[in-house]
């Protein structure tokens, strides 16, 4: 049953992230590039993936609820037991936080699925409003008062620049899919002003987390449960900054070197993708106290 939570929690996380970021990007990558049938196209590939990914993050957020009914009530029938699900989800922080993120995702796939799909600022607060509800979930929710909701707040900032990043990417990703249609040079720009504001706050913050949770900078000991799947993530995510070095100095000739670029760029997107199964299992483990 654990190995199965991980993997829900892996491919919910990712699918909420990539949807928030996208949904952030593409005004901000796209908004001087002018209406033509190359930009349109990648909007209607664009919303039939953003459909496809809230439909699944629906039905993995679903099985996230079923497996923690089943895995609080240590039986796996329970989670077919309707009166027991709507016991965590009455009785229970997780249950109270996940009725919302719900509610959220089914308002998100109801929004892509009308004409509504066309508001930005409806799709925008849907898919924040999405994405933050995933802060209080995990280690998110280990302290109480002011403490635990400053360590929630500090969750949803990151969970911002993750999300911001690596649906740009994505969105990146599919840009390089037909790099001729578009000028690649000054989208990249964009992609890379904006991503040094999100590098900062994804350090600044997740270094808070680890501080906050563990009692020290870094958990110990180094090679083993907690501290070992948090060495793996920051090392995915060094490779990730190293190829956004790369990239942010081919700018300039990136016209002649559109393969080199887009192989790159689907490399840091997997990069990412690979650091949120990291923190997916992270999130399932305790966190290594300094001293214990």
């Amino acid at each position: 049953m654990s190995s199965a939570m991980v993997l829900c929690r892996f491919l919910h996380f990712t699918v909420v992230l990539m949807l928030f970021g996208a949904c952030m990007f593409r005004p901000l990558l796209l908004r001087h590039v002018p209406l033509t049938l190359a930009l349109a196209t990648l909007d209607q590939r664009l919303a039939g993936l953003s459909r496809l990914l809230a439909g699944f993050a629906l039905f993995t957020g679903v099985c996230w609820l079923l497996l923690i009914t089943a895995s609080m009530a240590d039986s796996l029938s329970a989670a077919f037991d309707w009166p027991t699900v709507q016991r965590v989800l009455s009785n229970t922080f997780f249950g109270q936080v996940w009725s919302w993120h719900l509610l959220f995702n089914g308002l998100f796939v109801a929004c892509l699925l009308s004409p509504l799909k066309n508001s930005f600022a409806l799709r925008m607060l849907l898919s924040s409003l999405l994405l933050m509800t995933l802060a209080p979930v995990g280690h998110g929710a280990m302290l109480d008062g002011l403490s635990g909701q400053l360590l929630i707040l500090n969750q949803v900032i990151h969970l911002i620049c993750v999300g911001a990043w690596l649906g740009g990417l994505m969105l990146l990703v599919m840009i390089f899919l037909r790099p001729t249609a578009h000028a690649v040079g000054p989208i990249l720009q964009r992609f890379s002003g904006i991503g040094y504001g999100l590098v900062a706050g994804l350090l600044v913050t997740g270094l808070i987390n680890v501080r906050v949770l563990t009692g020290a900078f870094w958990p110990t000991p180094l090679l083993s449960g907690f501290a070992l799947i948090l060495l793996i993530k920051v090392l995915l995510v060094s490779a990730m900054l190293g190829l956004a070095l790369f990239n942010r100095l081919r700018i300039k000739d990136c016209e002649q070197r559109l393969s080199a670029l887009r192989t790159s760029v689907i490399l840091e997107w997997l990069l990412g993708v690979a650091a949120v199964a990291a923190v997916s299992l992270l999130g399932t483990l305790p966190p290594m106290v300094a001293g214990s």
